[in-house]
C-alpha cells in the first residue's frame, strides 16, 4: 500500500484525481450491479426476459456508444464528458433504485451505459496526456485503483443491502454526484496535443475516417479481441464450471474467484508491471502476458470431474488469467496511444473498446455453444482447450504485428491547413 500511494502521488494532481476518480467509479457501480438482477426479478418480479432486456440495454449502450464518447472527448476536451458521464450514472443510479415500470428501468439502464462510454474514453486519454513518458507506470497505478473498486464495491453493497437495495443505489449515485461536483471545481480541462495544435479533423466523420485508416491500430484491435473474451470467462465458463462440479456451492465459489481476481490485480499490478519492463519490450510484455492467460484454462482441461480438484485448477486459472491481465493491460494501453501518434486519442480508445466489446459478445455466444455441445459430450476438456488456443492466437498475431514493425509509433503525417 505504501508503494501503491507513492507512485499514485509521483504523478501530476490531475492524474491523482482520475485514479481516485476510477476508483470511485467502480466501488460504486459493483456495490449496485452485482445485485440489481436479483432486485428486478426478486423484489419487483419482473420476468426472466425484462431482467435480460435490463441488463442487455446497459451493455449495448455503454459498448456500442464507445466510440461516441470518445469522439465527444477529441472534440470538446476531456473534462466535460467525464464530468457528463458521471452526472448521467447519478441520474441513472438513482432511478434504478426508485422507479418500478419496465420502461424507466430501461432508461436509467441506457443512461448508465451511456455514462460509462462517455467518461471511460476521456479518462484514459486524459490519463495518457498527463503521465506522459511514464504511461507505462501510470497505467498500472491507474489498474490498481480500477481493481480495489471491484474488490471493495461489492461488499459495501452487500452491507447496504441489508437495509434495502433503495438506500445501495441511493449510496452509489450520491458516489456519483461528488465525483461529479469533485471535477468540476479540480480538474483541469484538457485537450489532446492535436487539438492543442489546431490540427483535430474539421467534423466528425473525418475525425472517424482519420482512425479507420490507421491500419496498424486496427490490426491491433483485432488481435487483441481474443484477451477480452479470456478474461470474460470469469463471468461465464469459470461460474459455468463451479456450478457443475460443486453444485450448491458454485454461487459461493464463483464470489470468491472474484476477490481472488482483484485481490492479485491489487496487490501484484506494480510488481509485476516493473518485473516486465526491466526484462522485456513493451511488445514481448504483450506476447508473454497473452500467452499466460491461454495457458490459464490448461489446469481446468486436466483437472478431471473430482470436486477438489476443479476447485484448486479453478483457483490456479483464476490467479493466472489476473496475473496476466496485470502483465498486459499498462502495455496495451501504452501501444493504443503509441499507435495513434498522440492523435486523436480518444477517438482510438472509444473504437477500441468498441471493437473489443463486440468481440466479447461474439465470443461469449461461441464460448456457450461450445460449452453445452461439449457438456452433453462429456468433453468439457475441448471448451478449456478452445480458451488456450485463443490466447495463444492473440499471442502470435500481436507478436507477427511487432515482428513486421507494425506495433512502433506512426511517422508523423503533415496536416493541411
Amino acid at each position: 500500500m505504501t508503494t501503491l500511494l507513492r507512485t499514485i502521488r509521483s504523478f501530476p494532481p490531475s492524474a491523482q484525481l482520475l485514479m481516485v476518480n476510477q476508483f470511485a467509479i467502480n466501488l460504486a457501480f459493483y456495490m449496485l450491479m452485482p445485485y440489481l438482477a436479483a432486485h428486478l426479478s426478486g423484489e419487483l418480479g419482473l420476468a426472466a426476459w425484462a431482467v435480460g432486456l435490463v441488463l442487455g440495454v446497459r451493455n449495448l449502450s455503454q459498448q456500442g456508444m464507445f466510440l461516441i464518447g470518445g469522439t465527444l472527448a477529441d472534440r470538446f476536451g476531456y473534462k466535460v464528458p467525464i464530468m457528463a458521464g458521471c452526472l448521467l450514472r447519478t441520474g441513472g443510479f438513482a432511478l434504478l433504485g426508485w422507479v418500478d415500470a419496465l420502461p424507466a428501468l430501461v432508461i436509467a439502464s441506457a443512461a448508465t451505459g451511456f455514462a460509462g462510454a462517455l467518461f471511460n474514453p476521456a479518462v484514459r486519454a486524459y490519463l495518457a496526456a498527463e503521465t506522459g513518458e511514464r504511461r507505462v507506470e501510470g497505467f498500472a497505478a491507474f489498474n490498481v485503483c480500477y481493481q480495489g473498486g471491484m474488490l471493495l464495491g461489492p461488499l459495501v453493497g452487500l452491507a447496504l443491502l441489508a437495509v434495502d437495495f433503495r438506500l445501495v443505489c441511493t449510496v452509489a449515485a450520491a458516489v456519483f454526484a461528488v465525483l461529479t461536483a469533485l471535477q468540476w471545481r479540480a480538474l483541469p480541462q484538457r485537450r489532446g496535443d492535436d487539438a492543442d495544435a489546431g490540427g483535430a479533423p474539421k467534423g466528425v466523420l473525418r475525425q472517424w475516417r482519420q482512425v479507420a485508416a490507421n491500419r496498424p491500430f486496427l490490426l491491433f484491435s483485432l488481435a487483441m479481441i481474443g484477451s477480452y473474451v479470456l478474461t470474460f470467462q470469469v463471468y461465464l465458463a469459470l461460474p459455468l464450471a463451479a456450478d457443475s462440479a460443486l453444485g450448491s456451492a458454485g454461487t459461493k465459489a464463483t464470489s470468491g474467484l472474484f476477490v481472488i481476481s482483484a485481490a492479485v490485480a491489487v496487490c501484484g499490478q506494480l510488481r509485476l508491471t516493473g518485473w516486465a519492463r526491466k526484462r522485456w519490450s513493451p511488445q514481448g510484455a504483450l506476447v508473454r502476458g497473452l500467452a499466460l492467460m491461454g495457458a490459464a484454462f490448461l489446469p481446468l482441461a486436466v483437472a478431471g470431474d473430482a470436486a477438489v480438484a476443479v476447485l484448486a485448477a479453478l483457483v490456479a486459472a483464476v490467479v493466472l488469467l489476473a496475473a496476466a491481465g496485470a502483465v498486459v493491460y499498462p502495455f496495451e494501453m501504452e501501444t493504443v496511444v503509441s499507435l495513434s501518434g498522440n492523435r486523436l486519442v480518444a477517438t482510438h480508445y472509444g473504437l477500441y473498446n468498441t471493437v473489443s466489446g463486440l468481440g466479447i459478445t461474439l465470443g461469449n455466444l461461441a464460448t456457450g455453444a461450445l460449452w453445452d455441445w461439449a457438456a452433453r459430450h462429456h468433453a468439457l476438456w475441448l471448451t478449456w482447450a478452445a480458451l488456450t488456443a485463443t490466447g495463444l492466437g492473440c499471442a502470435a498475431a500481436v507478436a507477427a504485428l511487432a515482428r513486421t514493425g507494425r506495433l512502433g509509433a506512426p511517422e508523423p503525417r503533415p496536416v493541411p491547413a
